[in-house]
């Protein structure tokens, strides 16, 4: 089991997605699962993996936030208490973790 942060070149928050990954896995009692990144450079690797955007979170292979996936090499938005936002927050990333366990 791992979590994979999949992004692109020019998305300003594929590292602090990883660090709120790390923290909400931490969290829940899963401190030895790796967070790993995958860039994706082309459509074609986007169209390989279950890419919606950057950043998609992956956790055991499947989108934390189930959306329509994208060959586009795009960042992605979420929707949190604040607004819309370009990465999820901790307490987010939590809740969907928990939800998977």
């Amino acid at each position: 089991m791992k979590v994979q942060v999949l992004y692109i070149d020019a998305c300003p928050n594929s590292a602090e997605v990883g660090e709120r990954a790390r923290v909400a896995l931490d969290t829940v009692g899963l401190p030895n699962v790796p967070v790993e990144y995958l860039l994706i450079r082309t459509e074609d690797e986007a169209r390989a993996v279950p890419f919606a955007g950057s950043p998609t979170v992956l956790f055991a292979g499947e989108d934390l936030f189930p959306g329509e996936r994208t060959h586009d090499l795009a960042c992605r938005v979420f929707v949190t208490k604040r607004g819309l936002a370009g990465l999820p927050t901790e307490d987010q990333l939590e809740v969907a973790i928990r939800a998977r366990m």
